[in-house]
């Protein structure tokens, strides 16, 4: 039988042979394509992470402090996330995010095919590496899992896991995760957090141009930064607006009315920056007890005691006193310059700069120009000026005290929306101002200032530094004598004396030089005589005072030597503020208190803190104590508060050469400490004394505080009987090495 093929022409014979090789190596190839893809796959899936895991993800967080009212005053966070729900972004800012970066994200299963191929043949065409094309899936699957580098092989992971995010979530689920995720500029994470940075308001008030602004970070956050690119960022902005139009999400009405719109940002003050002193003790302990990492990231919810009005007062309060006490002592000049050091004007910024400035703020200023009889300077966005009137408490020309390129100390008077603004010229020579006040029944940090600038120095003047508290260590002595029996109208001798000590001869002296012989313990209290309280702690004994000190809680080593009657002892504000409470307490001390509430990232509660109340005196003497402090402000060295339209009562202290200068005072609600000096030993000047220098610190502050608050009235003491207080003149004491007033 003849074959098949026998009859059929040698031609197609051969046709037939070649196109079943090229079939055949077609398969091969196809084969091989397949082959390799699937191993590429399996290379590049071998370590993807399981994206199920996203179920139980929660970005890193900030930890929030509050105030009393639930008003944050501190932060703190490696990212600065607020994590907010899919309802939280209003449908505004999703279809601008949407339109800008992914018009097809309610469509597609995760990766945009001709989109890729498009990109990548862009790409190749010009040389570079794939990149563009990603839709908002494969941004967040980046975002969360993997490296920034731009490479074929990050790409297909990128696309893989896209690809399995959008099987295991819904639309809305992945967006929110997106929109918490992604990073928008000036350490800021997430679209919530970015609206309250940016424009200081919840993302779910965003206006139409707030948004198409927000929308258009995430392609270059710095790049686009409404704060150092304006003019880039507005350009971004309207290609959101066109891209919004082209998607028929706006009208074109409102497209025009957009694109015209200015770039307007409200930023939000750092919180931290309110009280920073404070925010930085809740931190130690906060990291102290539950780790860095939880304190970071955790996103724990921190509830204290500061209140935030009250803190702004205490700010102001110190920093306006001590822009007095600078005028009072002349100018000093000694500014630094920047032109000197070689720096660019255009380009310099100062710490200052990084918060947003508030009027009745001080801040540091940049002369840009000096002349006869002008000087303009720059502070962050705003300008100012200077003239010959502005600078006459310096009792200078202008021109001789200010260069171009110094950086001078100004305080802000008012803020202009131009950029415009007006300033006074202030000094900053070193001397450093704290403030303590607390709530006498619990015990509650209502304001705390640990000095004039957190930038400049993080050491807390107000719990850290121990310095000597000149007189206002003899409520101590009298509270004993009193404690012991005594009465206020009891009398002691004020006379040149002489105390035998193991050193030699001590022979003290009151601050007028002057004695004035028979006095009563109030009015030796009320006048600060030096004298009386030395002859009061050497007849019950150093030792005994230092004890009674130790029951109001000071805890600093007391040296048992006569002197620590006038304050040679050095003690911090805050034990100082607190002991002083005992006395409208009725003998009983509180300990000072910040936190109240800790709850973690679920609202769980981890810990709560209640009062805690320690007798200190008889309620006797605490009512006798307090009427005499009380004759320190009506009739004594704090003369100046008794002007105060409410009952107050105190002690002033001032050291040895005036280099520290105290007044620790109370109402029937509220105590409060103020201490004025330098961080060295140096002296403040002539008559620097602590109703000078810090008293009207006390009375700014407490003027305010009391507003409009019923300050109440303290308790009378009870009927005493009288004594005559006797003189001995044979201590075992140390030399006074502090002169106190």
């Amino acid at each position: 039988m003849k074959s098949l093929y026998e009859n059929l022409p040698e031609v197609e014979i051969g046709g037939r042979k070649l196109v079943g090789r090229v079939l055949f190596g077609l398969l091969v190839l196809v084969s091989a394509l397949v082959g390799a893809t699937s191993g590429l796959l399996l290379v590049y899936t071998t370590e993807l992470p399981q994206v199920e895991a996203l179920e139980d993800y929660r970005p890193s967080s900030i930890t929030e402090i509050y105030d009393e009212h639930n008003r944050v005053v501190g932060s703190f966070a490696l990212q600065r996330r607020v994590v907010a729900g899919y309802d939280d972004y209003p449908q505004v800012l999703r279809d601008a995010l949407v339109s800008i970066e992914d018009k097809d994200f309610y469509k597609h299963s995760g990766i945009n095919f001709w989109r890729i191929v498009g990109a990548a043949y862009r790409d190749i065409e010009s040389g570079g590496k794939v990149q563009g094309a990603s839709t908002l899936t494969m941004q967040l699957a980046r975002n969360l899992f993997l490296s920034p580098d731009r490479s074929f092989q990050r790409k297909i992971q990128e696309a893989l896991l896209a690809i399995q995010i959008e099987r295991h979530f819904t639309k809305p689920q992945i967006f929110t995760l997106y929109a918490n995720q992604i990073f928008l500029g000036h350490g800021v994470y997430g679209f919530e957090s970015a609206s309250e940075f940016y424009f200081s308001k919840p993302a779910k008030n965003l206006t139409l141009v707030e948004a198409a602004l927000l929308a258009g970070l995430p392609k270059g956050p710095t790049l686009y930064s409404p704060i150092l690119h304006p003019d880039k960022a507005q350009r971004r902005r309207t290609l959101v607006i066109n891209a919004m139009l082209e998607d028929g999400k706006i009208t074109a009405a409102q497209a025009a009315a957009a694109r015209e719109a200015p770039v307007v940002l409200h930023l939000a003050r750092d919180p931290n920056s309110l009280a920073p002193y404070f925010v930085e003790e809740i931190r130690r302990y906060l990291e102290a007890k539950y780790g860095a990492d939880q304190v970071h990231e955790g996103g724990l919810k921190v509830y204290t005691s500061l209140d935030v009005d009250l803190q702004r007062t205490a700010n102001q309060a110190v920093l306006d006193g001590l822009a007095a006490y600078e005028r009072r002592h002349g100018w000093k000049g000694h500014l630094e310059n920047v032109v000197a050091e070689a720096n660019v004007l255009e380009k310099y910024s100062h710490l200052d700069w990084d918060d947003e400035p508030e009027v009745g703020g001080y801040i540091h200023a940049l002369v840009t120009s000096s002349g006869p009889g002008i000087a303009t300077l720059k502070f962050g966005r705003y300008t100012a000026a200077l003239g010959q009137p502005d600078v006459a408490w310096t009792q200078q020309k202008l021109a001789d005290i200010l260069k171009t390129g110094d950086i001078c100390y100004v305080k802000i008077v008012t803020l202009g929306a131009n950029g415009a603004a007006h300033v006074t010229l202030e000094q900053d020579s070193g001397v450093q101002g704290a403030l303590l006040a607390l709530d006498n029944t619990t015990g509650a940090i209502k304001a705390m200032v640990g000095g004039r600038d957190f930038n400049d120095s993080k050491f807390d003047r107000a719990t850290q530094a121990l310095r000597q508290v000149g007189s206002s260590f003899k409520p101590y002595v009298y509270t004993t004598v009193i404690d012991q029996g005594a009465s206020p109208d009891d009398t002691v001798l004020d006379e040149p004396v002489s105390f035998e000590t193991s050193s030699g001869e001590y022979s003290p002296h009151n601050y007028d030089e002057k004695f004035e012989g028979i006095i009563t313990l109030r009015r030796a209290l009320a006048q600060s005589r030096n004298i009386p309280a030395l002859k009061l702690a050497n007849k019950i004994g150093i030792k005994t005072v230092i004890d009674y000190a130790a029951r109001f809680g000071i805890t600093a080593k007391l040296p048992p030597y006569l002197p620590v009657a006038l304050g040679s002892a050095e003690i911090t504000l805050m034990e100082q503020t607190s002991a002083y409470s005992v006395f409208p307490n009725d003998g009983v001390r509180v300990i000072p208190r910040y936190i109240t509430r800790v709850t973690d990232y679920e609202g769980r509660v981890l810990e709560e803190d209640f009062p805690e109340v320690k007798d200190v005196i008889s309620e006797r003497t605490a009512r006798i104590m307090t009427a005499m402090l009380r004759e320190v402000v009506l009739h004594g060295t704090a003369i100046a508060a008794a002007k105060l339209p409410f009952s107050a009562a105190g002690k002033t202290g001032t050291t040895n050469d005036f280099t520290d200068a105290w007044f620790m005072g109370f109402t029937p609600t509220m105590t409060c400490g103020v201490w004025v000096g330098y961080d060295e030993k140096k002296s403040l000047g002539a008559k620097e004394t602590g109703a000078h220098a810090a008293l009207p610190i006390w009375m700014n502050f407490m003027t305010v505080a009391m507003a409009g608050k019923d300050a109440g009235e303290f308790q009378p003491p009870p009927a005493t009987s009288h004594a005559v207080a006797q003189k001995v003149d044979t201590p075992d004491t140390a030399p006074a090495t502090e002169e106190s007033h």
